[in-house]
């Protein structure tokens, strides 16, 4: 596939003849390593391990996608260590030779696309658009990170003088070993990308896929491991998340640590822990409740798209995803019934199918969410479109839901006011922009945000009062989603974020390296 057909998750469908055939042969060849057994990597060997875990594909619960090594405290503490020891090797390796190895991970992964996106499909139940999407996404993260430095010369920038005989340099150093944890949503894009941007700084890295896309996490880790890293440069681990976190915690061998889920895990146990005793660098990048904003003189067949796509792309399990709308009540009914046509019309079924929009829920603890605030939802008297686990046919042994539209909740409801990350939205109608502004913002997180309107002077106010790191303006291909390395910087406010600096941005590659200021006097 050229670059003038690549998938990105602005794209509709993955359905040229090349795109087809392509995922044809990768079904097959998924199909032919289900239930094996993956294995740590550390210090270059592989490592079995007594316990494992399964991992069980949401389109259908009685296949097995396969079994994943389960590190114990014992492990993370030799993959640290291994981490550790390669560290002052990797970190003299010139930068030029760090980002040559990482543009042949880049490569690695284009070659292998259709059967990283199949195994994705299979493990994590996107369609095909957003699985070949995110695995595109993924080497050109990696791609425009290399770019960056290579602009940079390596960040070893020219400084001024105090007189003639100064010589003054500044140079962005490396910390040591560096953590990343992922999440499962996008066990490629957020595991890939925060691991190249350490090693390229010159950090030796532990990675940590989710122990919900185990699977799919190795496989992505295996061709880094292919690219020839000097042995414990790159180090991977996998099973429970609890055991790595208490490990890296407790371990100062450990410089620095990005990780990638929700608030509670993030913030509260993750950096509030990780610098009891001196500062390190905590990245973490955690959730959203985005809302959208539709004013009265929006686009509404451009402002339903784009709301529609945003919300149930992904079954919601974005931290970008739409999840509140607050809709101009001059065009809120107008609105509302075409939304609503848009969920009743939408192709759920198995997403190896190249017709389906819609897949499975990801994981049992998502349809259990689900469940729940749906049936919250009803007592409110809140479900104007959804609300039910869909079970007839082939869809029983999955985890297949309805997307779901509530209305009528107040502001200050859990429904509103927290991260679902399941396929639910909330509409309500607004006077105003003041309005439409005052709710949107009342939230502790920043991630994302949109508005339709064709008055400049609503979208202006929009973007200068808005309290999120990616706002969209009239944007069909997703109200609140679909950021892209190099285009849109990934990254969010408030309890968003930690750094203030996004993914995939002019700024990013700064997180994971500190200033050194040389001078030099003749």
């Amino acid at each position: 596939m050229g670059s003038e057909s690549k998938v990105t998750y602005v794209t509709l469908s993955a359905d040229d003849d090349e795109a087809r055939a392509a995922f044809t042969r990768a079904f097959a060849d998924v199909q032919g390593m289900l239930g094996r057994t993956t294995s740590l990597s550390i210090a270059g060997k592989t490592r079995s391990t007594r316990n494992t875990t399964t991992s069980i594909s949401p389109i259908d619960r009685n296949v097995i996608v396969g079994h994943a090594a389960s590190a114990s405290r014992s492990d993370a503490n030799d993959a640290i260590e291994a981490a550790h020891r390669a560290y002052p090797g990797w970190r003299r390796t010139p930068w030029h030779e760090r980002a040559s190895r990482l543009r042949d991970v880049a490569n690695l992964i284009r070659q292998r696309r259709y059967f990283l996106a199949a195994l994705m499909i299979v493990e994590m139940g996107k369609n095909r658009a957003e699985a070949l999407g995110e695995v595109e996404e993924t080497a050109d993260l990696i791609e425009y990170y290399v770019d960056r430095m290579t602009e940079a010369e390596g960040f070893v920038r020219p400084m001024g003088r105090l007189s003639v005989s100064d010589t003054n340099t500044s140079v962005l150093r490396p910390y040591g070993v560096w953590a990343v944890i992922s999440p499962w949503n996008f066990p490629y894009a957020l595991l890939g990308a925060p691991a190249a941007a350490a090693l390229l700084m010159g950090n030796t890295v532990v990675t940590k896929p989710s122990s919900e896309s185990p699977i799919t996490g190795a496989a992505l880790m295996d061709l880094f491991l292919e690219a020839g890293f000097p042995e414990g440069v790159v180090n991977v681990l996998t099973g429970s998340g609890r055991v790595f976190g208490e490990a890296l915690l407790n371990d100062a061998r450990v410089g620095g640590v990005t990780f990638t889920g929700s608030y509670d895990v993030g913030f509260h146990q993750l950096y509030k822990g990780f610098a009891p005793d001196f500062p390190r660098p905590c990245i973490v990048e955690m959730g959203g409740k985005n809302p959208a904003i539709v004013m009265q003189s929006a686009d509404l067949e451009r402002a339903v798209l784009g709301v529609y796509r945003a919300a149930f792309g992904m079954n919601g399990h974005k931290c970008s995803a739409c999840s509140r709308v607050y809709v101009h009540e001059a065009i809120a009914d107008d609105f509302i019934d075409a939304l609503r046509a848009k969920v009743n019309g939408s192709d759920i079924g198995n997403p190896v199918e190249r017709e389906v929009f819609l897949g499975p829920l990801a994981t049992e603890g998502s349809l259990a969410d689900y469940e729940r605030y749906a049936q919250t939802a009803r007592s409110a008297g809140a479900v104007l479109e959804g609300g039910a686990r869909l079970t007839e046919g082939t869809f029983g042994a999955g985890l297949f839901a309805r997307p779901t539209l509530l209305t009528g909740l107040p502001e200050d409801h859990p429904l509103v006011k927290d991260e679902l990350f399941v396929p639910m939205l909330h509409l309500r109608k607004v006077r105003d922009l003041d309005e439409a502004l005052r709710f949107a913002n009342d939230t502790k997180l920043g991630l994302t945000a949109g508005c339709f309107s064709r008055r400049q002077e609503e979208l202006d106010r929009f973007v200068d009062e808005i309290e999120a790191g990616v706002v969209y303006l009239n944007r069909a291909a997703g109200a609140t989603t679909g950021a892209w390395p190099g285009v849109q910087p990934f990254g969010g406010w408030k309890g968003s974020g930690s750094t203030g600096r996004n993914i995939g941005g002019l700024y990013s590659l700064g997180c994971y390296a500190r200033e050194q200021s040389r001078t030099v006097v003749d």
